[in-house]
């Protein structure tokens, strides 16, 4: 049987990582770990929307130790720090109860399988894929040359690195087998031959696909795991597209519906009273954009690809003028809840990260959160 393993605030930061990568985040925003000691150990994880009082609350009552947030806590640079507002309120609380708090923002909006792929999801979208062009020269092509007999150490270490992901595959890479040559000078040990005479070796050219941020760590496995002296490799950046990454989806409806009927669908799917909409109610709809929060950003993006309708939040009176006049229809659900399912979701796949490790982590999910807004007769 095996042993469940201790977590520290890194190691669940590493498993985010994985989820949605910091590097995705928007320059002006702020994710990862907000307040808290990396190296502490953790036993119980709240998830939520908000890191606001009540969040702590929570936190405090169940026990956990570090809370996961949405909207990170510390947004703008602090000019001073004071238990007099909110923020400073939690920041007080959280340093004093020894509370961690970590953020996954819009890194999680624009992630594969993220918070707009679950939102397209919830709304019942088919082959939905990101609004925004796919991103190039995010690969590198890693080729390393290792002698016959200790191929099999390096790519172990390349592929534990992270590298050999294309899509749903892993551990992808392609093997020929050549003729290395080398002569090392005098003071050199080389691991095959002799310093100072010139030798040749059968080598195999192991190459595969890296990631730009995860370059550092595969190459440090690399030349780790590697029987050389000095390794020779070549890093060719790639201008492959970078599919599935991006802010918001668009996709379609099994079939079409009445802007007015799948308004009705989106305040079911979402749990929801009401919402606003822009458009003729009688008009058909099937291909639907969808971006949580605040996404009138996407709606360019939502026009080029041809959307009979957006479904976003927080949309400003001349933005739904601009769409009525560009024949767009909008939903707007509020930013609230075409954000909460990202509690349910990422504590789903926490869970199972979590249990891949070994991870003797108990994560728990925040229901009691309320939209800030009510509706009101």
């Amino acid at each position: 049987m095996v042993k469940p393993k201790t977590a520290r605030v890194s190691d669940i930061i590493g498993l985010l990582n994985q989820i949605c990568p910091p590097e995705l985040a928007e320059d002006w925003d702020n994710v990862g770990l907000q307040i808290g000691d990396p190296e502490a150990e953790i036993h119980k994880i709240l998830v939520c929307l908000d890191a606001e009082e009540p969040a702590l609350d929570e936190a405090l009552s169940c026990g956990a130790e570090l809370i996961i947030s949405h909207h990170p806590l510390i947004f703008r640079a602090l000019k001073r720090l004071s238990p007099t507002d909110m923020t400073g309120r939690v920041l007080f609380r959280a340093i004093q109860n020894q509370i961690a708090v970590v953020s996954a923002h819009t890194n999680l909006d624009r992630a594969e399988d993220g918070l707009n792929d679950w939102l397209a999801s919830c709304l019942g979208l088919k082959d939905s894929h990101p609004l925004e062009p796919a991103e190039t020269g995010h690969f590198y092509k890693l080729v390393v040359y290792v002698p016959v007999g200790h191929e099999r150490e390096v790519m172990d270490a390349v592929f534990a690195g992270g590298a050999g992901h294309i899509g749903a595959y892993d551990r992808c890479s392609f093997r020929t087998i050549g003729t290395g040559s080398f002569r090392g000078q005098d003071d050199t040990q080389p691991f095959i031959g002799s310093a100072g005479k010139f030798e040749e070796a059968e080598e195999v050219r192991f190459e595969t696909i890296v990631s730009r941020t995860g370059l550092g760590k595969v190459v440090a496995r690399m030349l780790k795991a590697h029987p050389y002296e000095e390794v020779a490799y070549d890093l060719i950046p790639l201008a492959n597209n970078r599919s599935g990454v991006g802010l918001g989806r668009i996709g379609v409806l099994s079939e079409s519906s009445s802007l007015k009927s799948f308004a009705e669908q989106v305040k079911e799917a979402l749990g929801i009273s009401s919402l606003r909409v822009v458009g003729d109610l009688t008009r058909e709809v099937r291909k639907i954009a969808v971006c949580g929060g605040t996404g009138m950003s996407t709606y360019s993006d939502a026009l080029r690809n041809g959307a009979d309708c957006l479904v976003t939040g927080d949309i400003k009176y001349h933005e739904a003028q601009r769409a009525r006049a560009d024949g767009v229809a909008l939903v707007d659900a509020g930013h609230f809840a075409t954000e909460r399912l990202m509690v349910a979701e990422l504590s789903k796949r926490l869970k199972l990260l979590c249990r891949e490790r070994q991870f003797a982590i108990e994560i728990c999910e925040m229901k009691t959160e309320q939209d800030p807004f009510v509706t009101f007769p």
